[in-house]
């Protein structure tokens, strides 16, 4: 079975800090509530800078953002000591050219900036990749502003346990979730890799605010190198990846797949190239010139019926990995609301369903690895499929 060619990590050699563009505002570690939980167990890790190339991945989307508000350090904590083998950051920037963790540019609906009179007149309507959105942008606010700005749950009639915890973390930067991911392979005796998406790099470029260089930089300065961690790549946009590719660079890349759409720089390149393209056989041949992986959605790998049921799976997993390709879909979540209807269980959309039987489904179609809001469920998945193909072996 496919893995990831080298989820030994990016090679930075050629992108010593002189290569990298310009200086970036650096900015000091900010001490967060550390995030209480009990440690689990994860399956044996590489060792430092091996690649992880024959286990099968727990990825803590967001970090453990079933459980504490996303994309806050509390939050990776949290996905670690539960046993999550990577912590994934989606990077956005900055007015300032700094990389900072949220989910999108607009943070009206995962910090508490519409609480700050002082930044009502920050409030914008924007157009990013065709989407109209109304709210407060990062690329307007400086690091120093965000960081007197506090994280808040995103969906809190789902997870009203996390809004207890509305109010106490700041918004990351890249920097702060790389010395944490040092910090807690030092305390959890195992290497914890981190899984990067750059965010609508076409719109940020298109602002003067690239997001690869700033990104080599930090890694620079995190004394990033084949021997100490783990980094992966991935992106809903294909240029970036590429350029990423082109230029040496030995990371791994992976490419994000939506089930609708097409990716947001071969639309304005002219492209009419779709996401439904890319998972052609002729699609997935061109992604594998320059990409080691793919990201699906995961109705592509198994898709629902009619009545919403979980189908059979689909052609995609056998035909990605035919072009060593490795599989890893997104978003396992646990609640009812984001679960099949045959693994509902009562009306509720906010209790927890048969999500372990869905994940499953999902490892015994052959996937490589999951992205999942809660890491626990995924880790305990993980270990009831692996014992019983031992048990059939």
């Amino acid at each position: 079975m496919p893995r990831l060619r080298s989820l030994a990590p990016l090679a930075v050699a050629a992108l010593t800090t002189a290569a990298v563009v310009g200086p970036l505002t650096s900015s000091a570690q900010v001490a967060e509530p550390a995030a209480a939980a009990p440690e689990v167990t994860a399956a044996p890790s590489a060792e430092p800078g091996e690649a992880i190339v024959d286990d099968l991945l727990v990825i803590g989307h967001r970090g453990a953002s079933e459980y504490r508000p996303e994309h806050t350090l509390a939050a990776y904590e949290l996905a670690a000591r539960m046993g999550a083998d990577f912590i994934e950051p989606d990077l956005v920037s900055t007015k300032d050219g700094v990389l900072v963790d949220r989910h999108e540019p607009e943070i009206s609906g995962t910090t508490d900036v519409a609480q700050h009179p002082e930044f009502a007149d920050r409030r914008a309507t924007k157009t990013i990749d065709g989407v109209v959105y109304d709210g407060w942008f990062t690329e307007d606010f400086t690091l120093a502003e965000l960081k007197t700005l506090r994280a808040v749950e995103r969906l809190p009639l789902l997870r009203q346990e996390s809004t207890t915890f509305d109010g106490l973390y700041q918004v990351p930067t890249l920097d702060e979730v790389l010395a944490l991911r040092a910090r807690l392979s030092r305390e959890l005796h195992r290497e914890i890799g981190v899984y990067v998406e750059t965010k609508h790099p076409t719109y940020f470029d298109g602002l003067g605010l690239s997001l690869e260089e700033p990104l080599a930089q930090d890694l620079v300065q995190a004394r990033f190198d084949r021997r100490r961690f783990s980094v992966v790549v991935q992106s809903f946009e294909t240029t970036n990846l590429r350029q990423i590719a082109d230029a040496g660079v030995d990371v791994p890349l992976v490419q994000l797949l939506s089930g609708a759409g097409a990716p947001a720089d071969l639309v304005a390149a002219g492209d009419p190239r779709t996401y439904a393209d890319l998972v052609t056989p002729a699609g997935l041949d061109w992604i594998a010139t320059y990409a080691d992986g793919i990201g699906p959605d995961k109705s592509m790998v198994i898709p629902l019926q009619a009545d919403g049921t979980l189908g059979r799976p689909s052609p995609l997993v056998d035909a990605a990995h035919a072009e060593g390709l490795v599989v890893h879909p997104y978003t396992f979540r646990p609640e009812n609301q984001f679960l099949p209807a045959d693994h509902d269980l009562g009306a509720d959309p906010a209790d927890f369903g048969r999500a372990l039987a869905e994940l499953q489904a999902f490892w015994e179609a052959g996937v490589d690895g999951v992205f999942t809001d809660a890491p626990d469920i995924g880790v305990e998945s993980r270990r009831l499929f692996l014992e019983a193909e031992d048990a059939s072996a």
